[in-house]
């Protein structure tokens, strides 16, 4: 989610794509620990859905988490001013150093906005739902897993879509994940195998892979967090046929249940994708990519802590054949 480079402020020079290329830019602890910050976030989201699963069904709990991450988002908004461009100097100025004064970024209109409601849909509303459903019949770690062969998918789809060249490396990769699907398929993380679970994490993860491929398209023309913004407010109004259910729901699940459900909106959605926005302004995509491996492995540890699913050795073979292969592949 989120690939755009969010800019720099007047008293910080603003990151150049040599920097960016070679990796050059400064790893801050601030940057690092908003990295740790997402990583966790989005790994603690598998083990969220798990927990508040057992009381909200799937399209409820997606109204619920993306309707508070709405007014989390349209509250950072609303705060900020919205997201400021770099500033640039004005058209006509005779040359000279750069004016300090942001400007406001621009919402999308016509139909790059179209389309910014269509990846909305797909992304936090799509996804969250097969994702919610997946996860009533596998426990956490197994999902977190098939989601993670999503960056195969998305190179598989610069092959099929893009023509993109069909590396050596991304065949082999995609060999070694798919072989690891496998296995969690016929093992279960947990020892117990639900082939309508896993379908469901693989609908999640190619839904993921839609999502990314199409915002790298948008990212040209909309800043991440106002597309961020604007793609939470879609996906809600796309989810609002759920709305009786969780009305009803909310009336009978215990007060821990309903936390659970606004912490992923809160959290995992909203500060996950602003701190995410942060990092790739400060870092090569290489490494960005790099860090969202801990991901799966968090969820794991959160899961086996927390929830007390204890993974099979067969199914964390695969795991492992799912995280290898994905490196393997998108590695540089």
């Amino acid at each position: 989610m989120r690939r755009a480079q969010l800019t720099a402020t007047p008293s910080r020079p603003a990151v150049t794509e040599g920097d960016r290329a070679s990796g050059a830019y400064p790893r801050s602890w601030p940057t690092v620990g908003a990295a740790g910050t997402t990583v966790f976030l989005w790994a603690s989201a598998f083990v969220g859905i798990r927990f508040a699963g057992h009381d909200y069904s799937p399209g409820a709990m997606a109204l619920g988490r993306m309707a508070s991450a709405s007014i989390a988002l349209s509250a950072f908004m609303a705060f900020t001013g919205g997201l400021r461009r770099r500033s640039t100097r004005a058209q006509h100025a005779l040359p000279g150093p750069e004016t300090t004064a942001p400007r406001r970024a621009a919402l999308p209109r016509g139909g790059t906005l179209g389309l910014v409601a269509v990846w909305g849909v797909a992304w936090f509303g799509g996804y969250n739902v097969a994702l919610n459903a997946a996860e009533r019949l596998v426990d956490a770690g197994t999902a977190a897993l098939l989601v993670a062969v999503a960056p195969i998918l998305v190179a598989v789809a610069a092959v099929l879509v893009l023509n993109e060249r069909l590396t050596g490396r991304l065949g082999v990769g995609v060999a070694i994940a798919f072989a690891g699907v496998a296995l969690i398929a016929a093992s279960g993380f947990t020892g117990h195998a639900d082939k309508v679970g896993v379908a469901l994490a693989v609908l999640s993860a190619l839904l993921y892979a839609f999502g990314v491929l199409l915002q790298k398209r948008l990212l040209a023309r909309v800043d991440a967090v106002t597309m961020t913004w604007l793609g939470a407010l879609a996906g809600t109004a796309a989810l609002l046929p759920f709305a009786p259910t969780l009305l009803a729901e909310l009336a009978t699940a215990p007060p821990p249940a309903t936390l659970g459900m606004l912490y992923l909106g809160v959290f995992p959605t909203a500060i996950g994708f602003l701190t995410w926005g942060y990092v790739l302004s400060r870092w090569t995509a290489g490494r960005t990519t790099a860090a969202t491996y801990l991901a799966p492995p968090v969820t794991v540890l959160l899961s086996w802590t927390l929830l007390g699913e204890v993974p099979a050795p067969l199914a964390l073979l695969g795991g492992a054949l799912c995280l290898s292969g994905v490196v393997l592949a998108t590695r540089r």
